[in-house]
């Protein structure tokens, strides 16, 4: 089997469920159009005398945010958990995944997601989306999918 050059965003999955499930026990989230994974650290200025003239900065504490963007689907299931979680500042499990859970390698984040923004957009000619920011509340794993 040749060598896998790249990963399209098409093949990405972001899987939902109740806080703190496994992830075998998660859907997938298939009302999704583009999402945008953002993982930062925050920064500590470490710079000493010692350091030849140069600033020196160490990370500090991370942070991850998930932004999507979702067709208005009342009555779907995915729709409505992110929905619910916003209107009542729960917390949904999240694993925003660059392939499917089944696949050998595939990898990111998984954990408690707060949402953040649940915004919606009426452009005249387009269906009618809800754009998402959902920020991590408690990490559980970085999901490594190990080969078989």
């Amino acid at each position: 089997m040749p060598e896998q050059l790249f990963i399209l965003g098409k093949d990405a999955k972001l899987y939902f469920g109740a806080t703190g499930a496994d992830l075998a026990d998660l859907t997938e989230l298939d009302n999704v159009k583009d999402v945008t994974l953002t993982l930062e650290a925050g920064e500590a200025d470490v710079t000493t005398r010692a350091n030849s003239g140069w600033r020196a900065t160490a990370a500090t504490l991370r942070q991850c945010t998930a932004e999507f963007q979702m067709v208005w689907k009342p009555g779907d299931a995915g729709f409505d958990a992110v929905q619910a979680a916003f209107l009542s500042n729960g917390t949904l499990e999240l694993a925003i995944l660059d392939q499917d859970r089944g696949v050998a390698g595939a990898q990111g984040p998984k954990g408690s997601f707060s949402i953040t923004s649940f915004s919606r957009s009426e452009a005249l000619e387009e269906a009618i989306v809800v754009n998402v920011s959902a920020k991590l509340a408690a990490f559980d794993e970085w999901v490594e999918v190990a080969g078989t």
